[in-house]
């Protein structure tokens, strides 16, 4: 937040306001959408379009009454100390939310696989093999066949022999398509460099040298997003690998899926943060729109350093 006036209030009470209704509204058609559109009711994805178009219209006009409110100098010490604790619990409802599916990963690996194969349920699940990563036949809980085989996700990979002796480049970029998680993580740690960068420059009140590295974190969080849609495209069409893929293949599109959906939302955090501190918006005093972006893109990394040792490397 950025502040104008000198004239700041102990505690600034908004207007009454459309925006909580309005959002409602959207929300409301969202819902009903859904609930048509599962069940084959045609109007169902019109009515989830119309609703989420409301919804972003909503928080588009809400944020920038908010932005407005800021700059015009009426947030002060105690709207700056309610927005701090907000975000903390904001990311805290986070970890717990990332938490149920890293304990449901561990739940999976270390109490539902070994249970379906021991004795007593042998009878039920007939040679089950109770190995992780499921990729042993009938080792997916489907002792019908219906899991086609998969390859699992590695770290780290090279091209096969027959391709490095076609070209040093082409067995590099095969070293490099093996090896996409450990890509972006080094994409993922990257960023949380730059952004450290970018804040200790607002803290200095050099705004240029601020928004060069703010534009280098939003590339590189950019190109994450784009190096794990190449990395789904070629799980599907080269490794079989499928959300439908038994126990292994739900939990890993699952989290990295997820995880991917919070990079993009810090991303567009950050990319707006951006384009305010080129308006001349944020202070080296006044700045937590900026620290709360920045949070939140540092839980993003955290989150991926434990996706990459538990999913990609366990």
């Amino acid at each position: 937040m950025s502040s104008t006036s000198n004239a700041t209030p102990y505690y600034f009470v908004p207007e009454p306001s459309r925006h909580p209704f309005t959002a409602a509204f959207g929300l409301f058609w969202v819902i009903l959408g859904a609930g048509q559109w599962v069940n084959d009711i045609a109007w169902g994805k019109w009515s989830v379009l119309v609703g989420l178009a409301i919804l972003f219209w909503t928080l588009f006009n809400w944020f920038g009454d908010a932005i407005r409110e800021s700059v015009g100098g009426k947030y002060g010490y105690k709207v700056d100390l309610s927005y701090r604790w907000s975000m903390s619990w904001f990311i805290f409802s986070e970890v717990m939310f990332f938490g149920a599916f890293f304990t449901a990963l561990w739940w999976l690996r270390t109490h539902s696989v070994p249970m379906l194969a021991n004795s007593e349920n042998a009878l039920l699940w007939d040679g089950f093999k109770g190995v992780w990563p499921s990729v042993q036949e009938h080792a997916t809980a489907s002792p019908g066949g219906i899991i086609e085989a998969f390859e699992t996700m590695k770290p780290v990979g090279a091209a096969s022999e027959e391709v490095w002796k076609q070209s040093w480049l082409l067995g590099m970029w095969g070293y490099v398509e093996h090896s996409l998680a450990t890509v972006n993580t080094a994409l993922l740690l990257s960023s949380g460099v730059t952004l450290t960068i970018a804040h200790h420059a607002l803290l200095s009140d050099n705004r240029a040298k601020t928004i060069r590295f703010m534009w280098i974190t939003v590339a590189l969080g950019l190109t994450f997003l784009f190096v794990q849609g190449y990395e789904y495209t070629n799980a599907y069409s080269e490794m079989n690998l499928k959300l439908s893929s038994g126990a292994y293949g739900s939990t890993f599109f699952m989290l990295t899926g997820f995880h991917g959906f919070h990079v993009f939302v810090g991303m567009l955090m950050l990319l707006f943060i951006t384009l305010r501190l080129q308006k001349g918006h944020f202070s080296s005093e006044q700045h937590f729109g900026f620290e709360g972006a920045a949070w939140y893109w540092h839980f993003v990394d955290v989150v991926w350093l434990g996706l990459y040792i538990l999913v990609y490397w366990m």
